[in-house]
């Protein structure tokens, strides 16, 4: 029988060990159904011509692998015609949006330098033997660079199933790893968990309807002293101002709320969070997130005034992100 999404992806590993464990079992066994409910056809109709995609991925040789680098990479001799194949069968996963990755020599060229962001974030936070949740991993570049700092396991989560897919080849070329990526949010978290060393939420509060709802249930997800980095969008200048754009935000529907920093740190504060230290704003440029051939959507130079790019194309204060380390009370 061929291998499935969800053999590839770890989850036996995984669902067992947060079930032998008296503090996460209930959480172990809701994210067993969660998955089961993912991964099934009625769910989502691209799940087929995803599954042909990942049968036709290339039986591969044990590689050198390297998590620490720019692009996440492994190393081995294939075959042109095995090269081919692994190019063709990984861009049936457009549009690939957080990387690079170099697998065997094909050069996935994500549609955001995300290694840029991790520069940023990591001198900032301690993952030796942390136990790490991963709130909207996306495909799971992260996590991969999360284990190259030290980090003892990474369980991602994302709502996006071709995110989640597109996980499972990479763990295809990779090969198994303490990096699992899973079908979900922070909306399917318990309310009791308070298990984790370090969580992460980047590119997500701005997303959420209510980002106190968002930041309790990150606080409620980490251990007395656990660290949270956050990564948004703000407003740039002093003060307590909250943007909730009227409609669209560089084309986005799902934007709601970009606060400044003053104000976003009242929201840690009141949700469990002590010692809130922005430790980058950085304004988010048309070479960090572009186009490439593995994502041939619109990207931020389209979403950006022509007359003024530091606004977007609705006339709003253009792209600037934090990143906010806070300890849990």
């Amino acid at each position: 029988m061929p291998v499935s999404f969800q053999q590839t992806l770890g989850y036996e590993t995984i669902l067992a060990e947060l079930q032998a464990d008296r503090a996460t079992r209930r959480w172990g066994q809701a994210l067993a159904r969660q998955v089961e409910q993912a991964f099934c056809e009625q769910q989502d109709g691209n799940l087929a011509r995803w599954s042909e995609a990942f049968l036709s991925l290339p039986d591969l040789p044990s590689g050198e692998r390297q998590f620490g680098a720019d692009a996440v990479r492994v190393d081995g001799e294939i075959s042109a015609e095995q090269r081919a194949r692994l190019q063709a069968a990984l861009q049936a996963f457009h549009p690939w949006r957080k990387g690079p990755f170099d697998l065997y020599g094909v050069q996935v060229d994500t549609e955001w330098r995300s290694d840029w962001k991790w520069q940023r974030v990591a001198p900032h936070i301690d993952l030796q033997d942390r136990d790490v949740l991963d709130v909207g991993c996306g495909n799971g570049y992260y996590g991969y660079r999360m284990l190259g700092a030290g980090a003892r396991r990474v369980i991602g989560l994302d709502p996006f199933l071709l995110y989640v897919v597109q996980a499972a080849a990479l763990r295809h070329c990779l090969g198994p790893s303490a990096n699992y990526v899973l079908p979900g949010s922070d909306a399917t978290l318990p309310a009791d968990l308070g298990t984790f060393d370090v969580v992460f939420s980047m590119g997500v509060l701005y997303h959420r309807t209510s980002p106190i709802d968002h930041l309790q249930s990150l606080a409620r997800c980490l251990r007395p002293g656990g660290k949270l980095v956050l990564e948004t969008l703000v407003l740039t200048g002093a003060g307590d101002a909250v943007l909730v754009p009227e409609g669209r935000y560089a084309k986005m529907r799902n934007v709601w709320f970009l606060p400044q920093v003053d104000m976003l740190q009242r929201w840690l504060a009141r949700c469990g969070f002590d010692d809130a230290q922005v430790v980058d704003v950085n304004r988010t440029s048309a070479e960090e997130q572009r186009q490439t051939e593995w994502m041939q959507f619109e990207s931020l130079a389209d979403f950006l005034s022509p007359e003024d790019p530091t606004r977007t194309i609705e006339g709003h204060p253009g792209p600037v992100r934090a990143v906010v380390v806070a300890r849990k009370r």
